[in-house]
């Protein structure tokens, strides 16, 4: 399977909500590489690398999020696996 590595910013109702520990616990469980945080503007940044039809379906759940918030837009950009990551963390 192929390797990749995705690059999302998530905006909406994501901060606050549990939208970062949901998008954490939902990367370990899929054995996904990468980080998620919160930014300045309320939205939420996530990187993740792995097989791309894991990524594909990981991509599914960040746009369903949790159930308290609301994911109006997913901005994605698609890349190459860097190796950098070797587990999924919360960044501060």
């Amino acid at each position: 399977m192929a390797q990749k590595s995705v690059h999302v910013i998530v905006r909406g109702i994501v901060q606050g909500v549990g939208y970062r520990h949901f998008t954490y616990k939902r990367g370990i469980a899929s054995g996904l590489r990468g980080w998620v945080r919160n930014c300045h503007d309320g939205s939420v940044e996530v990187y993740a690398e792995g097989e791309d039809h894991i990524l594909a379906d990981f991509l599914r759940e960040l746009e369903r999020g949790p159930w308290s918030s609301q994911v109006d837009e997913l901005e994605v950009n698609w890349g190459e696996n860097s190796g950098f990551h070797h587990s999924f963390e919360v960044r501060f």
